[in-house]
């Protein structure tokens, strides 16, 4: 898990694959991280909620 929790408006994987270093520890030189294509190729397959609205 990320160190903290995802900010409103974050995919939950996008956001542990980008600041939890350990995922991508185990790749080899030059191979690529699997989720992280598919995400590229399909988008987030996570409902996304909005960040929270200020106007009023």
């Amino acid at each position: 898990m990320a160190a903290t929790q995802t900010p409103p408006g974050e995919c939950p994987q996008c956001w542990e694959h980008a600041h939890n270093k350990s995922i991508h520890r185990r790749l080899k030189p030059r191979e690529d991280c699997q989720p992280c294509l598919d995400h590229m190729h399909n988008g987030c397959p996570y409902l996304v909620p909005k960040k929270p609205s200020r106007w009023w």
